[in-house]
């Protein structure tokens, strides 16, 4: 689905992104920009990009604006996505850590933070629910998906570990089969076995 994109709209569009999103609901921005007004990425590709920064060391927003990039304007639009992701997050955080070692306002900027972790939080629950409604095809997907949250979460097995034993089990669930031979092919193999 990949549209060619310049890599000033690259910029833009992430840099926009970054202006606009919050902590761990920038997935729900990042979609919302990419696949719904963009069209750059449709919802499988967008999952691609998502699952593959998961994995990647270093922060998922960023990971995601440099494949997302890559994929549409090459390492220059790669570097255009990451740079346009990273300016307002560097902007904001420098005013953030200026305002908030000013002991009167530090409980006001507590509260306004907690509220904008509960929003991003629901955020990118709407966001996760959208996509797995695409994604999941059937129940094996679901105990994958329970699996890895469960061993991550309640487990406190690491995520390289987590993927590594959930993807084994996925690719053993899902490793093509040998079908069963038809009527006709079990009986010439009879008949040969006669001979």
């Amino acid at each position: 689905m990949n549209k060619k994109a310049s890599v000033g709209e690259i910029f833009l569009t992430f840099l926009t992104i970054g202006a606009i999103s919050f902590g761990g609901g920038v997935v729900a921005y990042l979609r919302n920009s990419l696949v719904k007004q963009k069209k750059w990425f449709d919802d499988v590709e967008f999952l691609e990009i998502t699952s593959i920064s998961n994995t990647l060391p270093g922060l998922n927003a960023t990971n995601v604006a440099i494949l997302a990039g890559d994929r549409l304007a090459g390492w220059l639009g790669a570097t255009a996505a990451l740079v346009g992701m990273c300016i307002p997050a560097f902007v904001f955080m420098t005013a953030a850590g200026m305002v908030y070692s000013e002991q009167h306002v530090r409980p006001i900027a507590n509260a306004a933070l907690r509220g904008v972790a509960a929003a991003a939080t629901g955020l990118l629950a709407a966001t996760w629910f959208q996509i797995g409604k695409k994604s999941l095809r059937g129940v094996y997907d679901a105990i994958f998906v329970v699996a890895a949250i469960l061993g991550i979460t309640y487990f406190k097995i690491g995520v390289l570990y987590t993927l590594l034993i959930v993807g084994a089990l996925a690719i053993f669930a899902y490793r093509p089969r040998r079908s069963p031979p038809k009527p006709a092919e079990e009986e010439e193999e009879w008949l040969k076995s006669l001979h």
